[in-house]
């Protein structure tokens, strides 16, 4: 790599962030299928796995990639959002793209956005999205490379998401429960339907745990579409799991046979789940379900699992973690984790959430392990500030302080656990601050 490779991609970087960002979402698949038709549809030329769901999509998309990969094939990764680089969405083989492949691919774009951006205002449309692009890019990233399978986890819903321009051979379905309501619908069976978009005819769907009501709705649309559809707790599920140095073992009934104890280095039984979840999507994509995943297979693809920003530790004396949660399902997930895998009297808890989210549900969920809150804000213009986040706070009966960025308030968190014993931090509420965090960590050096 070299400077000018980092130059073509941070321009390519540039370029989209001037569109309309992620938080402008419309709903309107055909204009990306119209961009990809001009560029012969990269995305039918691999093996599709598409992940969606409300908490967990991330983790899960990564540990399938990794079992995957583990059987020899060649994989892309597409997630959002991302922590420090916008590189890191998209892997290949396990490592966030190289600048110049992604400024390659943008080369071979980019003379067809004019044209399609053209035909949308011709037609009293907005152009194309900063997310519309950046999943045509993984496309092509992906067929140049060239890939064997992509996994592919949705931007936001399902029916409507850029991504779906894809045919996914297996959907996998992650919790679903309520999040960007005004957008997806006020109730988890309306976020299913949504959701429930990416099964396509003739598809093997896999699906979290879910309520009566998201279950009925993703039985209904399988079977519209012709496609099977098992879900953990019935067809497959997370047996065991077993605290362990730096993870946990975790013993799993999958599709095709069950399996014994195996390592998986992530914090918290949702993760189990969601590793549970992973198996049985891989299952269903190598061998319809039928085929055991080999235990050497099994044991590197697990091994090779990681999930940035989710319960990962960032700093040691004091202990610091870095959680993605973003909604009160997954603080709840959160809360559960820190009481099951960590011994710690006191928790300091940084919060930084955008303003569209459910925030005093998140704050009512992490409550009861919140010994100090520390409200603060991302550097993004979607954020709540962090006035507001204290006042709500406040009603929820906790003695917060508000600090206006990441530094001031993880220097804070730092200071007070430094006043006690066995206290720690967890810094949670928006993938951005915990990106902010992890950078601010290596900066300033919190693992020792």
């Amino acid at each position: 790599m070299t400077g000018s490779d980092i130059a073509r991609a941070d321009a390519v970087y540039e370029k989209l962030i001037a569109r309309a960002g992620e938080a402008w979402v419309e709903p309107r698949l055909e204009r990306t299928a119209r961009i990809l038709d001009y560029l012969d549809n990269p995305q039918r030329t691999y093996r599709v796995v598409h992940v969606t769901g409300t908490n967990g999509k991330t983790s899960t998309a990564r540990i399938i990639e990794s079992l995957i990969r583990a059987h020899g094939l060649r994989t892309g990764l597409f997630t959002s959002p991302h922590l420090v680089r916008f590189t890191e969405r998209i892997l290949i083989d396990g490592e966030p793209i190289a600048d110049e492949k992604v400024a390659d691919a943008w080369d071979e774009i980019e003379p067809f956005i004019a044209l399609v951006d053209a035909e949308l205002e011709a037609e009293d449309q907005n152009p194309l999205t900063y997310f519309e692009l950046l999943t045509v890019l993984a496309f092509v990233a992906c067929a140049d490379a060239p890939v064997d399978v992509l996994v592919l986890e949705v931007g936001m819903g399902g029916s409507w998401d850029s991504t779906n321009t894809a045919d996914g051979d297996v959907a996998v379905i992650a919790p679903i429960d309520v999040d960007h309501a005004n957008r997806l619908g006020d109730t988890p069976e309306q976020i299913a339907e949504v959701k429930a978009g990416i099964i396509k005819d003739g598809a093997r769907v896999v699906s979290a745990r879910q309520s009566p009501e998201v279950a009925a709705v993703l039985r209904r649309v399988a079977g519209e579409r012709g496609a099977a559809i098992a879900f953990a707790g019935g067809e497959f599920a997370l047996e065991e799991a077993k605290l362990a140095v730096g993870g946990q073992l975790v013993r799993i009934r999958g599709l095709a046979t069950s399996y014994d104890e195996e390592y998986l280095p992530m914090y918290g039984r949702h993760q189990g789940e969601n590793a549970a979840l992973a198996i049985a999507a891989v299952e269903s994509l190598i061998g319809g379900g039928t085929q055991k995943i080999a235990d050497d297979v099994r044991t590197d693809g697990f091994a090779g699992a990681t999930s940035p920003g989710r319960l990962q530790l960032v700093g040691t004396e004091p202990t610091i973690l870095v959680d993605g949660a973003h909604n009160p399902h997954g603080a709840r997930a959160l809360v559960a984790a820190l009481g099951e895998y960590f011994d710690f009297d006191e928790w300091g808890v940084v919060l930084g959430t955008m303003s569209d989210k459910d925030i005093p549900g998140i704050i009512r969920e992490l409550a009861p392990v919140t010994t100090h809150l520390f409200a603060t804000e991302a550097d993004s213009e979607r954020s709540a500030s962090a006035d507001e986040i204290a006042d709500a706070a406040e009603l929820a009966g906790l003695r917060p302080t508000a600090h206006p960025n990441i530094v001031d308030a993880a220097e804070a968190a730092r200071e007070w656990a430094a006043e006690g014993e066995k206290r720690a931090i967890v810094i949670a509420g928006s993938i951005i601050l915990g990106g902010e965090a992890i950078a601010l960590a290596r900066v300033e050096g919190w693992k020792r």
